[in-house]
């Protein structure tokens, strides 16, 4: 297979991550692997932006290249951190030891047996949620072809996993509304017993049913379950819950 026909199918491989179920460090392994094997990368990274957005590494294509990017997490600086800071990509950058804009990570990577670097900010439209770092043991620059798939791939790996959190986030939504919706049929039921028991009407029995759980510090749903069982306190029925 020539490096055209292997770029064209490792395009439409993360293209099918937009329709079928994934897992995202897989993905993201997958994109370090390519950025390294089609587009000359001696080594590459990921990191995504966590709910509260700080980054975290999600991948990385080698062990030295994992210990690289914790230690630019730790020192809070470095081409993976501005390219997610800024949502610009950081162009090709030749290390220098102890010098330029990063430099303890530069004298650290060096080490490492890198001395240049680009990276590209995991970005759609407005919303950025990590960055691809790429490393290269020489300091010649990365050729504008390999620039414009090192793009692709980083594109689609940002609507991959934009698309995956839109869709846990639904799945929260609906499990939350399900539980809503069985916990209205709980207390629709519990305030029907206590207006039988107690000989009050709809609106009084949920009155004493919430004013129970309030006092007792417990949850609405769960004494509305009990009163449905029998188990919960007589002073429900009496109306005397308000009084603790």
């Amino acid at each position: 297979m020539s490096r055209e026909e292997s770029l064209i199918r490792s395009l439409v491989d993360m293209a099918d991550t937009l329709v079928d179920d994934y897992d995202v460090i897989d993905l993201l392994t997958g994109l370090t692997d390519r950025c390294v094997t089609l587009l000359g990368a001696s080594a590459a990274g990921v990191m995504l932006a966590s709910a509260e957005g700080d980054l975290r590494l999600v991948a990385s294509s080698s062990e030295a290249m994992r210990v690289l990017e914790v230690f630019e997490l730790q020192a809070q600086e470095g081409p993976c951190l501005d390219a997610y800071r800024t949502g610009r990509r950081v162009e090709h950058e030749n290390l220098r030891s102890g010098t330029g804009r990063w430099p303890r990570f530069s004298a650290v990577a060096l080490q490492a047996g890198f001395q240049s670097v680009f990276a590209l900010p995991l970005r759609l439209r407005e919303t950025t949620v990590g960055a691809l770092n790429l490393f290269h043991v020489g300091q010649a620059p990365m050729d504008e072809r390999d620039v414009v798939v090192a793009q692709a791939f980083a594109d689609l790996a940002s609507i991959s996993i934009l698309q995956h959190r839109a869709t846990t986030e639904a799945q929260r939504l609906n499990e939350q509304l399900s539980v809503a919706l069985t916990s209205r049929v709980v207390i629709e039921q519990a305030k029907g017993v206590i207006s039988e028991r107690a000989g009050v009407d709809l609106a009084e029995a949920f009155a004493r049913l919430r004013a129970y759980a309030r006092n007792h510090n417990l949850l609405l749903t769960d004494v509305a379950q009990a009163a449905v069982d029998g188990t919960v306190d007589r002073s429900v029925w009496t109306g005397n819950a308000a009084l603790g």
